[in-house]
């Protein structure tokens, strides 16, 4: 890196710092945290995939693909459910979340269950969002460290700190606007190395033999259970359907963007364009990520340039390895790209790492202030001042939160991207069952529900197979960690079902006073359609995918 990419870093810095203070005028918490519902499909529609294809998909995505050990294009399995997950959460999760005129999704649950319901699922999404967006941090800075050869403390804390202070400043505006802006850049970052890539590739000749025939599989048939079984097409259809419906409808980082919206038509806009949009942008990771792999193993100069780095900056990685896969995409683009180039890169990663953060400060502080600050007696009662102030104090505390996750937790030996999913998955499934018995059933209580999330929580932590490598467990049990999110709904399902039944005396609270029944004719719309006939064009496309790569 010369001055120039210096120059161009420096530029999009000072540029998020001014968007903070550009957007600095928040009268209400409808303004802070909710954008004053007056925000639009098209940026919601970026925000809400930037916030997903976050840094590590940029980085990870395309070394699984091309480099690491076991992987290959199965990683698009991950998109197979996206679709049906739009129309259910358009369909079931979004009516009564958004007539419901909260700003903490978790209110809702308060109100047909309890308040401790509500505090249970609050803390369940603080504990695990700030622990994910920790290693998250973490990993970013240390590849940034490798790149820029920065100790990976200044890193954490440039990424870290330019956040809050946009964040703080502008709150959901500055946070949507950002991460539109941010999700832009990381598409052209995209373009750039696959392009750059491509044409490197025929320059040295190309593959002799084409790509590797077992990177190239997409579709597997494997069920997930035992020792090696993963990414199979069932476990990634269901278990990825109640990740991507829970993520998207019950998380309150992806949920406040859909409460941000003018009206439920924009909320149906931006689920139809994520729907639409997620699996082109995942395909192009993983093109990339064949290319880049491919120009690795026809080139011994840069595969030693991995190595090199990896012995360097991941020195046990390096003694059981021999390198870290992470590191293709960040060593291909100080290797290849000219200055200039290398700053828009740096820039890219920079901007998925703080789009995925911003947006977890943002919701953290939402859910933190209406949880625990202004509810029950206190609703509505508290004054603007007061509220605002608290706001910024939030946003500033789980800054340092995340911070803190990042040094704590972030050099686990485990793979991040496993780590992060196993994070997640363990709690998706029951807190999607609570919402959803919330809006539709009568017969459980809130003993019942929260039996029924710690139940399934616990067991979950028990057989997740990455948390039982961070504490050194084995239970001699192989199940692939997406199924976790199924296990979670059914586990959660029956203990709420049964424990209400034996303590049937508890009263039950209702939300009686908006209507969430469904009718057949809310399946009748042209997005729903439009999803599903998407959802069987990306099966039969990457069935055939294999063939088409092959030539």
């Amino acid at each position: 890196m010369n001055w120039l990419d210096y120059t161009i870093i420096i530029a999009y810095i000072a540029f998020f710092l001014g968007m903070g203070y550009f957007f600095k005028e928040n009268k209400n918490s409808k303004d802070y945290f909710l954008g004053g519902k007056s925000l639009g499909w098209f940026p919601l529609s970026l925000s809400t995939m930037a916030t997903q294809l976050s840094a590590i998909s940029f980085i990870s995505a395309p070394a699984f693909v091309g480099l690491k050990m076991g992987g290959g294009m199965k990683w698009l399995t991950f998109e197979f459910a996206v679709p049906l997950a739009m129309i259910f959460i358009m369909i079931v999760v979004v009516p009564p979340l958004f007539r419901s005129g909260v700003v903490s999704i978790y209110e809702v649950v308060e109100k047909r269950f309890s308040t401790s319901t509500r505090l249970i699922l609050s803390i369940v999404f603080q504990i695990s969002r700030a622990l994910g967006t920790g290693v998250m941090v973490y990993t970013i800075a240390i590849i940034l460290q490798a790149v820029l050869d920065i100790d990976f403390v200044y890193t954490i804390l440039i990424i870290s700190i330019i956040t809050i202070i946009y964040s703080w400043q502008g709150g959901m505006k500055a946070v949507v606007w950002g991460d539109a802006i941010q999700m832009i850049i990381l598409v052209v970052g995209l373009g750039i190395c696959l392009f750059i890539g491509w044409n490197l590739l025929q320059e040295k000749g190309g593959l002799p033999q084409g790509f590797e025939p077992q990177r190239l599989e997409v579709m597997n048939w494997n069920l997930g259970l035992g020792e090696g079984n993963e990414y199979g097409f069932l476990p990634m259809l269901i278990g990825g359907f109640f990740l991507y419906t829970s993520y998207y409808g019950c998380d309150q980082t992806q949920a406040q963007r859909l409460l941000s919206s003018k009206d439920e038509g924009t909320i149906r806009k931006l689920l139809l364009a994520n729907g639409l949009l997620r699996f082109p942008v995942v395909l192009v990771y993983c093109i990339m990520g064949l290319i880049i792999g491919g120009l690795v193993s026809i080139s011994p100069d840069f595969l030693s340039d991995i190595g090199a780095m990896t012995q360097k900056h991941f020195p046990l990685d390096y003694q059981q390895n021999g390198l870290k896969a992470d590191l293709m995409i960040p060593v291909f683009i100080i290797k290849y790209l000219p200055n200039g180039l290398i700053g828009v890169l740096m820039v890219g990663i920079l901007s998925a790492a703080m789009s995925t953060l911003s947006s977890t400060i943002n919701s953290l502080s939402a859910v933190t202030v209406e949880d625990l600050f202004n509810r029950g007696v206190q609703k509505d009662k508290m004054s603007t001042s007061k509220y605002m102030l608290l706001s910024k104090i939030a946003v500033v505390f789980w800054g340092a939160v995340c911070i803190g996750c990042a040094f704590l937790f972030g050099g686990s030996k485990s793979a991040v991207i496993e780590i992060i999913n196993a994070i997640s998955s363990v709690f998706y499934g029951p807190v999607l069952v609570t919402f959803i018995l919330a809006f539709f059933s009568k017969k459980v209580n809130h003993i019942g529900m929260n039996i029924g999330i710690l139940t399934a929580v616990l067991i979950n932590l028990i057989f997740s197979k990455t948390i039982q490598e961070l504490f050194h467990i084995d239970l001699g049990i192989h199940i692939f960690w997406i199924w976790l999110n199924f296990t979670g709904v059914i586990i959660a399902l029956l203990v709420a079902y049964v424990v209400s039944a034996f303590t049937k005396q508890v009263r039950i609270n209702s939300l009686n006073a908006m209507d969430f029944s469904l009718k057949v004719s809310d399946f009748k719309t042209k997005e729903v359609y439009i999803l599903l006939f998407f959802f069987v064009l990306i099966l039969v496309f990457s069935f055939f995918l294999p063939s088409l790569l092959s030539f």
